[in-house]
C-alpha cells in the first residue's frame, strides 16, 4: 500500500525570483514495497547470467579479449636473447620468470582483482577515474549536484566519517593540487594505452608475417616488411564495418590458436626435454639474475612481453561479465600459454642458435603453413583488441572533457559499446605503418610496446589502490599487501625498460607525450572556460529588472539556448539581447552535461525547471548522459526535451492547484534527503528515479507521466485547469512556429597578465584545437537550417 504525503519544504534558488516555500509530495512504502524499490535500483548494477550463457561468453571473450596475450609467444624468447644464448640454463630462467609473471599479474592481479574493480562493467583507467569521482569530490570541472546521485546508475559507497576512508576522501580532496596530479596520472594512462594501440598491431602482425622468412629464407626482410605492411593498412581500412561483423569469426580462431600453441609446446616437450618443466621453481629466477647480472636484469624487457595485453584485457572488459573472463583465461588461456612457452623452451635447450623466429623454428613442418596461416589471423585478432580498446578510451575521455571532440560512431545496433572513431583511426594507421617501416624488426618495436605496458600497469596498481580504499573499503594491510607486491613486480619491470629507452622504448614516450599535451591541453582550456562561465554568470535581478518581455520584442518560437551551466543564466545570453532586437516567446537553456558514470538511463535524462515567473516563459533543461552513451545518436531530442517539458508545466500546475485538505498531513520527518517521490496509476511501488524527473522551482520530483495521464490526483482548481491549458497550448504553438538554437560561438583567449604556460596553452595549442574539432552544432544534432551562433571572447 502507498500512503501518500504532501511536505512544505523552504527552497531558495539563483533561478527564482524571490525565496518563498513549495509543496513536495513523498510517500510512505511499506517494506515488501521498499524492497522492490531497491531491487530494481540495482537493475543497472547487476546482469544475471545463466551458467550456459556464462560458458558462452567465455569462449565469446577469447576473441575480443585474449587476442593480444595470446599471440605474445610469436616474439618474447626472441626478444628477451636477441644476440644470442650464453647459457642453456638460461632458457630454464627465462621461462620461470615468464610462468611467474604470467601467474601474478594477468591471472592474480588482473582476472581475480582488477577486473572486480570495474565501473558497471566498464573497464579502462578513464572507467576507474569515474569510479573515484563518484566516492570522493575530486573532478577539476564541478558541474554535479545531489541531484545527479540518484541515478540507478550512480552506484557508491557511504563511509563512517573516522574511518580510513574518510580520511583518504578529505586527504584527496583538501586542496587542487591532489585533484590535478590524479587527472595527470590517468591522462599518462590513457596515453600509454592509446600508444599500445599503435606498438601492439606492429609487433603483433610483424612477428606472425616474420613466419614466411623462417619458411623460404630467400625472401628479404623487406618483403616481409611489405607484407605486414599491407595487412595492417587492411586491418584499418575494415575498422568502419565493426567488430560485430566479423566477430563471430574472432573467437574460434582464437581457439584454434591456443590450441595449436598448447599441442605444440605438448609435442616439444616430449620430443626435445621434458626437464624444462622445472622452470616452475624459482629457484632458477634466483640463478638466472646470480649468473647474468645486469644482462639477465636487461632481458626483463623481453620477458615483460609474455604479460602484453593484459592491460587491453581490463579495457575490453565492457563486452563480457567478469565471470566469462575469469573461467576462459583459467581454464583455455593460462595453460595453453604456459605449454606454449615450455614447448619453446624445450625447444631452444636442444637448438639454442635458433632463438631468432624461435616459435616458427619449434612448429613440425608438416602443419607449418597451416600454423601460419592461423597465427597470421591470430595478430589480427590481437590487434583488433587494441586498437578497439582504444576506441573506447578515447570515448570515455572525450565525455569528460579530455579529449577534443571528434565524431564516434556506433557500428553494431546491439552493442552499444562497439564504436568507431574515424580520425583516431587514421592517426592509428599512418603511426602504426611508421612504426612498422621505420624500425623494420621485432626488438624495437618489443622494447617500446614493454615501455608502454609497464606504465600502464603501475597507473592501475596507483588508481585500483584509490579503490580498495574508498569503494571497496578494504582494511589498509590488505590494501598495503596489494600495493607493495605490484609495485615490487612492476617497478623491476620498469627498472629493465628504462635501460632500452634508446633502444625503441623512447616510441611511447614520445606517442604519449604528443596525446597527453592534446588531452591536458584541451581539459585545461575547458575547466578555464568553465571557471568563466560559472564567474559570469547574469544575475537574477537584472533579468527580472527587465520585465516579462525582456527589454526586447517577443517573438513566437522556442530558442533553445545552449550553455554549460547547469544552474543560473548564462552570460552568453546578456550578450546575446544586448545586440538583437527580437527573442523568442519561450526560452529553453540546455545544458548537455556528461556525469561519471557509464550511461544514464533514457527515463532519467532530462531534468527540467522553470527560471523566474510565469509570463517569462523561461525554462532550463539539463540533459544528462554517461561516458558510454552518445548524444549524436539521439536523433529525437528536440521532440524528447518538449515532452519533458509539457510535462513538467502539467505537474507543476498539479501541484500549485491542490487543495488544502489533500496537504493537511505535514509531516516534515517523511521526506527524504532528496526530495524524490515515486507513485503511478495502479499504487504499486517502481524505482524513485524510474520515471521522468521534473523540479518545481528548485525541488526535483520524479513522476510517472501515467500519473497524469489518468488523473491520479484530481483535486486541483479549475482556475490552475484552465493556465495549465492555457500555458501548454502556448507552449505548442510556439513549437508548430518554430524551433531555433543558439549556440555560443566563443574564443577563449588568456589574459593579458597570465603567465607564458598559460597563453601557450590557450591560445596556441587550445584554440588550435578547437579550430580542427567538430563544432558543437555537429555534435549536439542541430539541423543548420535553426542554427542561431553568437559570437563572443572569453579572457579566461
Amino acid at each position: 500500500m502507498v500512503q501518500w504525503n504532501c511536505l512544505l519544504c523552504n527552497w531558495n534558488d539563483e533561478d527564482t525570483d524571490n525565496r518563498g516555500q513549495v509543496w513536495i509530495l513523498d510517500q510512505k512504502l511499506d517494506q515488501p514495497m521498499e524492497e522492490e524499490a531497491k531491487r530494481l535500483r540495482n537493475m543497472y548494477k547487476e546482469k544475471k547470467f545463466s551458467a550456459l550463457m556464462i560458458l558462452q561468453l567465455a569462449f565469446q571473450s577469447l576473441g575480443v579479449v585474449y587476442g593480444d596475450l595470446g599471440t605474445s609467444p610469436l616474439y618474447v624468447f626472441y626478444n628477451t636473447f636477441p644476440d644470442k644464448i650464453e647459457d642453456p640454463e638460461d632458457i630454464i630462467g627465462a621461462l620461470s620468470l615468464i610462468i611467474y609473471s604470467l601467474s601474478l599479474v594477468p591471472l592474480l592481479k588482473y582476472v581475480f582483482i582488477v577486473c572486480r574493480a570495474n565501473d558497471n562493467g566498464q573497464g579502462g583507467t578513464f572507467a576507474l577515474y569515474s569510479l573515484l569521482c563518484r566516492h570522493a569530490n575530486i573532478m577539476i570541472i564541478p558541474n554535479q549536484d545531489q541531484t545527479d546521485e540518484e541515478l540507478t546508475t550512480y552506484s557508491r559507497s557511504i563511509f563512517p566519517e573516522k574511518s580510513f576512508a574518510a580520511r583518504t576522501k578529505r586527504w584527496l580532496e583538501e586542496n587542487a593540487f591532489k585533484k590535478t596530479a590524479l587527472l595527470v596520472l590517468v591522462l599518462i594512462g590513457s596515453c600509454m594505452v592509446i600508444g599500445d594501440g599503435i606498438l601492439t598491431p606492429a609487433i603483433s602482425v610483424l612477428s606472425a608475417v616474420g613466419g614466411i622468412n623462417v619458411g623460404h629464407s630467400m625472401i628479404s626482410n623487406d618483403v616481409v616488411v611489405l607484407v605486414a605492411v599491407a595487412i595492417l593498412v587492411g586491418l584499418f581500412s575494415m575498422q568502419h564495418y565493426g567488430t560485430d561483423r566479423v566477430g563471430w569469426l574472432f573467437a574460434p580462431v582464437v581457439l584454434i590458436w591456443f590450441f595449436l600453441i598448447g599441442g605444440i609446446g605438448i609435442f616439444n616437450i616430449w620430443r626435445y626435454d621434458s626437464s624444462v618443466l622445472k622452470a616452475f621453481s624459482p629457484v632458477y629466477i634466483y640463478r638466472y639474475f646470480k649468473r647474468g647480472g645486469k644482462d639477465s636484469w636487461t632481458s626483463l624487457g623481453g620477458i615483460m612481453l609474455s604479460i602484453t595485453g593484459t592491460e587491453a584485457l581490463f579495457a575490453d572488459l565492457s563486452h563480457f561479465p567478469v565471470a566469462s573472463i575469469q573461467i576462459a583465461f583459467t581454464v583455455i588461456v593460462f595453460p595453453c600459454l604456459l605449454l606454449a612457452y615450455s614447448g619453446q623452451a624445450a625447444y631452444l635447450l636442444k637448438n639454442p642458435k635458433c632463438v631468432g623466429g624461435a616459435f616458427y623454428h619449434s612448429i613440425p613442418d608438416k602443419i607449418y603453413w597451416p600454423v601460419f596461416l592461423v597465427a597470421t589471423a591470430a595478430a589480427v585478432v590481437a590487434s583488433q583488441a587494441t586498437i578497439s580498446a582504444t576506441f573506447s578510451l578515447v570515448k570515455q575521455a572525450l565525455a569528460l572533457g579530455c579529449f577534443p571532440r571528434v565524431k564516434v560512431i556506433h557500428t553494431s545496433k546491439k552493442f552499444r559499446n562497439q564504436i568507431y572513431i574515424p580520425d583516431i583511426n587514421w592517426i592509428l594507421m599512418i603511426l602504426c605503418i611508421a612504426v612498422t617501416a621505420g624500425f623494420k624488426n621485432q626488438t624495437q618495436i618489443g622494447n617500446a610496446s614493454g615501455t608502454a605496458v609497464v606504465i600502464v600497469m603501475l597507473v592501475t596498481t596507483l588508481l585500483i589502490t584509490l579503490i580498495m580504499i574508498l569503494v571497496w573499503r578494504c582494511h589498509w594491510t590488505i590494501v598495503l599487501i596489494f600495493t607493495g607486491l605490484s609495485l615490487v613486480v612492476e617497478c623491476t619491470y620498469f627498472s629493465a625498460v628504462l635501460l632500452k629507452v634508446n633502444q625503441g622504448g623512447w616510441v611511447p614516450l614520445v606517442i604519449a607525450a604528443a596525446f597527453f599535451i592534446i588531452m591536458y591541453a584541451w581539459h585545461y582550456g575547458t575547466a578555464k572556460r568553465y571557471e568563466f562561465e560559472v564567474h559570469s554568470k547574469v544575475s537574477m535581478a537584472w533579468i527580472l529588472g527587465l520585465g516579462p518581455s525582456l527589454g526586447l520584442v517577443r517573438v513566437p518560437g522556442i530558442g533553445l539556448v545552449y550553455t554549460e551551466l547547469a544552474s543560473g543564466v548564462p552570460n552568453i545570453f546578456s550578450h546575446f539581447i544586448t545586440n538583437l532586437p527580437a527573442i523568442h516567446s519561450v526560452l529553453v537553456f540546455v545544458c548537455v552535461k556528461y556525469l561519471p558514470v557509464h550511461m544514464v538511463p533514457e527515463e532519467e535524462r532530462f531534468l527540467v525547471k522553470r527560471i523566474g515567473p510565469k509570463n517569462f516563459h523561461m525554462f532550463r533543461c539539463v540533459a544528462r548522459y554517461g561516458y558510454q552513451d552518445l548524444h549524436k545518436k539521439d536523433h529525437q531530442f528536440e521532440k524528447k526535451l518538449f515532452d519533458n517539458l509539457l510535462l513538467f508545466v502539467r505537474f507543476e500546475s498539479l501541484m500549485e492547484g491542490s487543495s488544502d485538505s489533500e496537504l493537511s498531513s505535514l509531516d516534515g520527518e517523511e521526506i527524504d534527503q532528496s526530495g524524490n517521490i515515486l507513485f503511478n496509476n495502479n499504487g504499486n511501488t517502481c524505482h524513485p528515479n524510474a520515471g521522468n524527473t521534473v523540479s518545481s522551482e528548485d525541488s526535483i520530483v520524479i513522476v510517472n507521466s501515467s500519473l497524469l495521464a489518468n488523473n491520479t490526483i484530481r483535486s486541483y482548481s479549475q482556475a490552475s485547469c484552465q493556465i495549465e491549458t492555457d500555458e501548454l497550448e502556448f507552449l505548442t504553438a510556439c513549437r508548430d512556429v518554430g524551433v531555433v538554437h543558439i549556440l555560443g560561438n566563443t574564443a577563449v583567449k588568456a589574459r593579458r597578465d597570465s603567465g607564458l604556460y598559460k597563453k601557450i596553452t590557450v591560445d596556441y595549442i587550445y584554440a588550435f584545437l578547437r579550430k580542427i574539432c567538430r563544432e558543437n552544432s555537429v555534435i549536439f544534432n542541430v539541423p543548420q537550417e535553426s542554427l542561431l551562433n553568437v559570437g563572443q571572447i572569453m579572457y579566461v
